[in-house]
């Protein structure tokens, strides 16, 4: 169904580079704190279902270009959204959530470098991250009530699975600024730097991960993600499965190896 409306052109970019063993996806709009848009959620999808089936790909990192991580989603899009069909805007949300599921299931860290602004959606992507490093000035907040809004982008789940309900309603009904030392001190932020290191603290911290073993990580990153929707039984049991695997992989017998003949050597 067409309402006659023209687009206008999109501005959101999402710029992908490697660094080594490590693939950068950097949010490129700004002109706007990296305001993003669908055409972004699906080159972003796109782009990490590509990269959870190459074994040279062995970290991710997120950023924003410029000042800020990301300010959201374009609110002047949003208010024009208001005059097309609903069906239009739920098909921009199952982009926006895929593109959170394909971080959540590939199987290298994908980690948050965080300068500036993390705003609404740009907040949830954030928090869809496995890893957060964040600048010591960056600025975080769950802006929709603001506007009226319900949280999208895995928000709500990010929030409630870290925090207590107190901490996270506190986020999402006032939709205030929140420092990236409370959220480190809630353990939501992992690292703090810096202004102007986040990129950098986080690129260093992926390579160091990207030296580590491929499935082991993998399957650490499953465990962890799978572990809040199990019973206790169901994780020991998952546990268990991925030890056996891990133990005889070709990965863990190097392993084991080297770590053997490195003991032997320090008792000569």
């Amino acid at each position: 169904m067409s309402t006659g409306m023209q687009e206008p052109p999109v501005a959101a970019r999402l710029l992908s580079r490697r660094e080594g063993a490590v693939l950068v996806l950097t949010l490129s709009n700004p002109a706007a704190r990296n305001a993003m848009h669908p055409l972004l959620y699906r080159t972003a999808t796109a782009l990490l279902r590509e990269a959870a089936n190459d074994r040279t790909v062995r970290a991710i990192v997120l950023t924003g270009e410029g000042g800020h991580f990301c300010g959201g989603g374009d609110v002047k899009r949003l208010a024009d959204q208001r005059q097309r069909p609903r069906e239009e805007q739920l098909g921009h949300l199952d982009a926006l959530h895929d593109w959170v599921m394909a971080m959540h299931d590939a199987p290298q860290p994908v980690i948050a470098a965080v300068e500036g602004a993390a705003a609404g959606g740009g907040f949830s992507v954030c928090l869809g991250c496995d890893l957060i490093v964040a600048a010591e000035d960056a600025k975080f907040v769950m802006s929709y009530v603001r506007l009226a809004l319900s949280p999208d982008g895995g928000g709500s789940d990010s929030l409630a699975r870290a925090l207590p309900p107190q901490a996270a309603l506190e986020l999402l009904l006032e939709g205030g600024v929140c420092s990236a030392g409370r959220l480190q001190g809630w353990g939501v932020v992992n690292r703090v730097v810096p202004h102007g290191e986040a990129f950098a603290t986080a690129l260093a911290w992926a390579q160091q991960l990207a030296a580590g073993p491929f499935d082991a990580q993998a399957r650490i990153k499953q465990l962890v993600h799978a572990a809040r929707g199990r019973s206790r039984r169901a994780q020991l049991d998952a546990e268990r499965d991925a030890f056996v695997e891990s133990l005889y992989s070709d990965e863990c017998g190097a392993g084991l190896e080297a770590f053997l003949s490195a003991r032997g050597r320090a008792r000569t």
